[in-house]
């Protein structure tokens, strides 16, 4: 992928290729313009001898405190040292990708004061594949992503680690591998690279790329699940959605009714007895369409941060103003990745629920955990343990973050969003739930497979396919650890998306 960054909105596609896949990225004519003339009104306010926050005072509660002229650089280099005091482990290239990409847009958007060096070298780190190590803990998600930033900024300057090519090495090393010198900060510099949301963001957003997968694979689990309880489809039909009118709820019955289409195992059963089934089959619209609905939502939310000049002070050159505000507050993502929060931990409550269906003869019709000779083999038991014991732990990780605002900086910082942990966890959720869903398509390809020699849909059919290339049937009792890693993998991969892309936000907006 190339990326010119010219002041346009970057897309959340385009934000998904920067999560898969390494890219080269530049600045256009009119970034570089604007970037100029705002480094210019920088250097005009310092010879006026006005004070301003930031760069020539300094910092927090220490706002108040003039710097001289001859420190200017020392501050900004002070500021880079002392606020990188992140700890755990670091953060996987594909969000630092995220981040250092983010932080080059906000930057090329002209109202941050730095010069276009500062700018290009980040460039160069990207183009190069080099990542900044990161360390994943020490952000409350206000006055910007600070502590995680200030490793970021680091490495420019020489200081700290980063990964190249996988091996992780002294920044001054991998400075060299990008054919660039370690930079002296000019003032403003340290500060608009510190301020800034773009850590709890990447985090957020690399969760939704995520969520589309664990989601897809969720409807595709309940499609399979719904054949092999036969099941009805009516409940997906188009009228009982639109009647309700959300846009989740329609479009998730929609894939739903095209995975199950043709089914013989459906075709077997339309004149049965049974009226109604599990909620955890018949609501499937109503509850991953809220999901769904939550995704887009918090897509959206995302996209604009994304986007967005988030550092401190800002640098008007058209007025010849510098605006001290609050951007950086990162409440916009806390809020989102609560909500984001609440939708993972239903679609794995949703799939857990089915998969205790599946193994209750009395209520599936299917034999006893989906083995032969139950009793001798106790089949799936295990694994629907398994799978309520992860849904239940993401019942604690949905608790909001965003309420459990903690007063830094003696007060002057008094609330903070916490949107870099509510971000984080999040990959917590999804790794529970993905390893849900892989239960879930495990006992339902065995259920399906109990109904031989009728089969289900052709979408349906191919899924079991790709299962059974990973794992192969159930017949007696073994370990099933190994078949859900690889199953999650699947998930993981974003291999059950095509039956889902038309309704997934990042190939929809």
């Amino acid at each position: 992928m190339k990326l010119t960054v010219n002041n346009q909105l970057v897309g959340l596609a385009d934000w998904r290729q920067v999560w898969l896949s390494p890219l080269k990225i530049e600045l256009g004519t009119q970034a570089k313009q604007r970037v100029a003339e705002s480094a210019d009104l920088v250097t005009d306010v310092l010879r006026s001898g006005k004070q301003v926050y930031g760069v020539n005072t300094g910092f927090g509660q220490l706002a108040q405190v003039r710097v001289s002229a001859d420190d200017l650089a020392r501050l900004q280099e002070n500021l880079v040292r002392s606020h990188a005091v992140g700890v755990g482990k670091n953060l996987p290239d594909a969000v630092v990708r995220l981040v250092m990409t983010m932080k080059i847009v906000a930057l090329a958007e002209g109202f941050s004061g730095v010069r276009l060096e500062l700018i290009e070298a980040l460039c160069a780190l990207v183009n190069h594949d080099i990542y900044p190590c990161i360390p994943e803990k020490g952000s409350v998600g206000a006055s910007g992503d600070l502590a995680p930033l200030a490793h970021l900024a680091g490495v420019l300057i020489g200081v700290g680690e980063a990964r190249v090519k996988g091996t992780v090495v002294p920044a001054q090393v991998a400075l060299s591998e990008a054919g660039i010198e370690p930079l002296a900060l000019a003032p403003k510099e340290g500060l608009a690279l510190l301020n800034g949301t773009q850590v709890s963001t990447a985090l957020a957003l690399a969760a939704v790329f995520r969520c589309e997968n664990v989601l897809s694979a969720a409807i595709a689990a309940g499609a399979m699940s719904s054949d092999a309880v036969q099941g009805s489809d009516t409940p997906f039909d188009k009228r009982i959605q639109n009647v309700r009118g959300h846009g989740g709820q329609i479009a998730v019955a929609g894939v739903l009714r095209q995975l199950m289409k043709g089914s013989e195992i459906r075709a077997s059963h339309i004149a049965c007895e049974r009226v109604q089934d599990p909620y955890s089959v018949r609501c499937q619209p109503q509850v991953v369409g809220a999901c769904l609905d939550v995704l887009r939502h918090v897509s959206k939310v995302l996209q604009t941060e994304a986007n967005a000049v988030t550092d401190n002070p800002l640098v008007f050159a058209d007025s010849n103003a510098v605006l001290s505000g609050g951007n950086f507050h990162a409440e916009p993502v806390a809020l989102a990745a609560d909500y984001l929060a609440l939708a993972i931990a239903e679609i794995g409550s949703l799939a857990e629920r089915r998969i205790a269906l599946l193994i209750d003869a009395h209520l599936s019709g299917l034999p006893a955990f989906l083995v032969k000779e139950g009793g001798l083999n106790s089949g799936f038991m295990m694994a629907q343990v398994t799978a309520a014991a992860l849904t239940s732990e993401n019942k604690t990780y949905a608790h909001p973050a965003s309420v459990d605002s903690i007063p830094t900086s003696a007060n002057q910082e008094d609330h903070v969003s916490m949107a870099t942990f509510a971000a984080r966890r999040l990959h917590d959720m999804l790794d529970n739930v993905a390893h849900v869903i892989a239960i879930e398509l495990l006992a339902a390809a065995q259920g399906v497979e109990f109904h031989r020699p009728k089969r289900s849909s052709a979408d349906i059919e191919a899924i079991i396919s790709m299962i059974r290339e990973v794992s192969p049937a159930f017949d007696e009792d073994r370990s099933l650890s190994a078949d859900i890693a690889r199953v999650a993998e699947l998930i993981g991969a974003g291999r059950f998306c095509r039956y889902s892309e038309s309704v997934l936000p990042s190939m929809n907006l």
